[in-house]
């Protein structure tokens, strides 16, 4: 019976350290791809920083200005940009972009989806949400090229009036242990900047019209600000996952060392009860 017993305990753990090297090498990759991942952040930020700065100076040099993107209007149906993982085994990230989205879906406004990622393509199918294009649900595959190509829909259906609203649900990364779902309002843009510059800009003249060079300005501001949402949620899906493979290996290796406990007192048991048998034997 011991030696039953101790030849389970000997396969549960081969079986853990089969997992226990599958986590591990997770881990490995989560953080190469965490680096990488912040690095491509980096690298956007100023692109998104110019194109803001570039509308601001077209309002402040412009009087009485005015915009379609700008105009607030009753808002009758609400998209949701949501980004999600292609892949789970990274904690709870899903989860909590998945909770974020449920929560501002409440009350009577309509509310269609664009899903960028495969989680967030599931949700949309399994609660039968409207969904604007299902061209973008991986994640991991989508470009600058196609971040250009969701502005360019979502402005067109805010401008044609297919939705009032538009606002962007992705996990924002704050550390490696901490990653929080945020939302930004993409549309109706707000007028000004967030903050004043410190170096007003001279004016300067735009041919034909400002305000045609400010709505021919927006798609790619918008497009910059997806594309910073999804840098930030990418760098926050690696780094969610590179914790979770850390503490999973580490509750593997807690594991391996009880098991191994285990195992020799199963074997140290055994060969006491055999040490008894002989002794036993040989007095008969």
């Amino acid at each position: 019976m011991a030696g039953a017993s101790m030849k389970d305990i000997k396969l549960r753990i081969r079986s853990v350290e089969s997992t226990m090297q599958i986590t591990k090498a997770m881990e490995l990759v989560a953080s190469s791809k965490l680096r990488r991942a912040r690095e491509r952040q980096e690298h956007a930020r100023p692109y998104f920083m110019e194109l803001r700065d570039t509308l601001a100076a077209i309002e402040e040099s412009t009087r009485d200005f005015s915009s379609p993107y700008q105009r607030r209007r009753d808002v009758r149906k609400r998209c949701l940009i949501m980004i999600a993982g292609d892949r789970g085994l990274a904690g709870g990230y899903n989860a909590n972009i998945i909770k974020a989205v449920t929560g501002m879906m409440g009350g009577d406004t309509p509310v269609c989806i664009l899903p960028i990622g495969k989680r967030a393509m599931d949700f949309c199918s399994r609660k039968g949400i409207e969904v604007v294009t299902a061209a973008f649900a991986e994640a991991g595959s989508v470009s600058v090229a196609d971040c250009f190509a969701i502005s360019d829909l979502i402005t067109k259906g805010y401008l044609s009036g297919q939705f009032d609203e538009v606002s962007i649900v992705y996990t924002q990364f704050v550390s490696m242990l901490t990653q929080t779902p945020a939302s930004e309002s993409l549309l109706p843009l707000r007028a000004g900047t967030d903050e004043k510059r410190e170096k007003p800009r001279s004016l300067v003249l735009y041919e034909p019209r400002p305000e045609e060079v400010y709505d021919a300005i927006v798609p790619g501001y918008i497009a910059g600000m997806i594309y910073g949402a999804l840098c930030e949620a990418v760098t926050s899906e690696q780094g969610a996952r590179r914790t979770a493979m850390e503490a999973a290996s580490k509750n593997a290796a807690e594991m391996i060392e009880d098991l191994s406990l285990r195992y020799n007192r199963a074997r140290q048991g055994a060969i006491t009860q055999e040490l008894t048998e002989i002794v036993a034997g040989a007095e008969h």
